[in-house]
């Protein structure tokens, strides 16, 4: 494979994903980071204010590559895998807020 990975599905990805945040502390970011996000996206919604959807997208992001480069040490898998990457961020977010997952 070239040195890439490439996934067929989500599901093949998500474990990937899941080593890819071993560290506590960046999983910390990533749920703060995707717990501001979501309350900016609501907000933006509520209010329609629509460039708060662009500042979700910068400060959810942002607060998750600072758990990536300071904490795991690695490349974020957004560069290369985009979409699986948002939705692994999201069900990180809910697996950490139902308990599945440690915070």
């Amino acid at each position: 494979m070239s040195g890439e990975q490439s996934f067929r599905s989500f599901r093949d990805f998500y474990p990937f994903y899941l080593s890819e945040h071993a560290n506590r502390m960046s999983r910390r970011l990533h749920f703060a980071g995707t717990s501001i996000a979501a309350l900016l996206i609501v907000t933006a919604c509520a209010t329609r204010l629509w460039w708060l959807l662009a500042a979700a997208l910068i400060e959810g992001y942002g607060v998750a590559w600072i758990g990536h480069f300071f904490f795991e040490h690695n490349k974020p898998a957004t560069f290369k895998h985009p979409w699986l990457s948002l939705m692994g961020d999201w069900r990180l977010w809910w697996e950490i807020l139902s308990g599945k997952m440690r915070f």
